[in-house]
């Protein structure tokens, strides 16, 4: 009994060693590369797979899925002498997983050799500035000689990247002056455009406030020339009607001969006044005056007479100050006040000369009474 149950457990053994052997599982985006004997028999898919135990036999994994290597900094020379270290990221997925088996011994490894010697090629034709700045120039080189050199293997190259450019310290130090110098010389420049601006701003500026102020004293001076033309002429007006306020009232007030001389006497005060007169010689009119003060026969020529009947009223105008409305209307205005200023004049002349005509002659002789009997000589008014 004891023999029969060993060979159980060993039929058991058996049973499950050759189904290990014999069902073989893929996962996804795998491949499993079968040899018989040593040579190559079939490529299994991803899942269950039934393989013959101890004759076929599962030598290689391929994974199919996109991989992605990164190779350390490789020194490289530029056009113009100079050592950079560049490092580099390939993407790459096995298309074939029969070629990247047997075809080379390791893809990766020799990936990375042929991106070296192609970054080589392709920078050692550039200059230190035309590497810094030809990235993609260097990914598209990169990528169309990878693609075609690792097409045999059963490999496509997706992407090619450069991770990083370092240039050597010293140029890395040279560049951050350049770069300095480069600011500071364009920060010179805007804060020479931006004081330029500025000045043509203040200049403009100042050429329309000039502008404005010639313009304001311009408008100032012809308003206050058209006011003092104004002013002028409610003066003009002002005293014309005064003139004939003047005239109507000597006229209504009738004066004589005792009034002027009376009047004379009221003018030798200011005449005498001041300390600088120490002589001063009394006009002829004045003593004329007081000869005839306690007279009533004598008369002064331009004395009208007294006459009998009701007077004779001068037309005075309008009190009220015109309304300005244009320069036409201002002339016309101060035409009239001239007009009527001369018609009071010449009113005036004809009541003080009755003797006279309008023309100026001599109507009448006149009176011997008009002759002076004073004993002391003195001409006749």
């Amino acid at each position: 009994m004891e023999v029969v149950y060993a060979l159980l457990i060993l039929v058991v053994l058996f049973v499950i060693v050759m189904l290990a052997r014999t069902v073989r599982i893929i996962p996804q985006a795998r491949a499993g590369i079968v040899e018989r004997f040593g040579k190559y028999k079939e490529t299994l898919p991803a899942g269950l797979n039934i393989v013959v135990p101890f004759v076929d036999r599962v030598r290689y994994l391929i994974d199919l899925r996109e991989q992605v290597v990164s190779f350390p900094p490789q020194p490289v020379i530029t056009e113009d002498n100079l050592v950079v270290s560049i490092d580099t990221v390939i993407y790459f997925q096995v298309t074939d997983p029969i070629a990247a088996t047997y075809e080379i011994a390791n893809y990766i490894q020799a990936i990375e050799q042929l991106t070296m010697t192609t970054l080589r090629n392709i920078v050692g034709g550039m200059d230190l500035e035309e590497t810094l700045t030809s990235r993609d120039q260097i990914n598209s080189g990169l990528r169309g000689v990878l693609d075609e050199a690792t097409g045999k293997w059963g490999i496509r190259v997706n992407r090619v990247e450069l991770k990083g450019i370092d240039p050597p310290p010293s140029i890395k130090d040279s560049m951050e002056k350049q770069m300095r110098a480069d600011r500071e010389k364009r920060a010179t420049i805007l804060t020479a455009e931006g004081g330029r601006q500025a000045a043509i701003l203040t200049a403009e500026g100042e050429k329309q406030s000039a502008i404005l102020s010639a313009e304001g004293a311009r408008e100032s001076q012809i308003l206050r020339a058209q006011a003092d033309r104004e002013a002028a002429i409610l003066r003009a007006q002002g005293e014309g009607q005064a003139i004939q306020t003047v005239f109507q009232a000597i006229h209504d007030g009738q004066p004589d001969q005792s009034l002027l001389a009376y009047q004379y006497l009221q003018m030798m005060p200011k005449i005498a006044a001041g300390d600088a007169n120490k002589v001063w010689v009394i006009p002829s009119e004045i003593t004329k005056a007081l000869e005839g003060l306690g007279s009533s026969v004598h008369e002064i020529a331009g004395i009208p007479h007294k006459v009998d009947g009701p007077l004779k009223r001068v037309d005075m105008g309008s009190t009220e100050a015109p309304t300005l409305r244009g320069s036409g209307a201002l002339d016309d205005e101060l035409s009239m006040a001239n007009k009527a200023v001369e018609d009071a004049i010449a009113e005036a002349e004809r009541s003080a000369n009755p003797g006279r005509n309008s023309e100026g002659a001599h109507l009448a002789e006149p009176p011997d009474d008009a002759v002076s009997d004073d004993t002391t000589g003195a001409p006749p008014a």
